[in-house]
């Protein structure tokens, strides 16, 4: 995705990540800019995982980070397809190291009623 111009504080921030396949994957928790003095800023990376939630949301975040096992995940923007109402990307969440703990979770949301909607 490149050359389209996006408001990133409302169409990127916190929004869910699907996989090429449609699979939610995770949220965007900040984003890797790039760029010095006189140029241009540049969105480089998602970045997503319990390791980033500190960062943004103080203790109760780095609480949660902490018991979600503080992995960090950089995903490169060249591999986002779309920003819609959620951040398409062009690959499978597994190949880009997303989604862990979803998989962890999983079984345990599936045996809730109505989780699967």
């Amino acid at each position: 995705m490149s050359g389209k111009e996006i408001d990133i504080g409302l169409h990127v921030l916190d929004h869910q990540l699907l996989d090429k396949d449609g699979r939610r994957c995770g949220n965007v928790d900040d984003l890797a800019i790039e760029g010095g003095v006189g140029e241009v800023p540049e969105v480089v990376a998602i970045l997503c995982g319990p390791g980033y939630w500190g960062q943004r949301a103080g203790l109760v975040g780095r609480l949660a980070g902490w018991i979600g096992g503080g992995r960090k995940v950089r995903v490169p923007w060249s591999e986002v397809r779309k920003v819609d109402s959620a951040v398409e990307l062009k690959r499978g969440a597994t190949e880009l190291g997303l989604g862990r703990g979803d998989d962890r979770v999983r079984p345990y949301m599936d045996k809730i009623p109505g989780a699967g909607r």
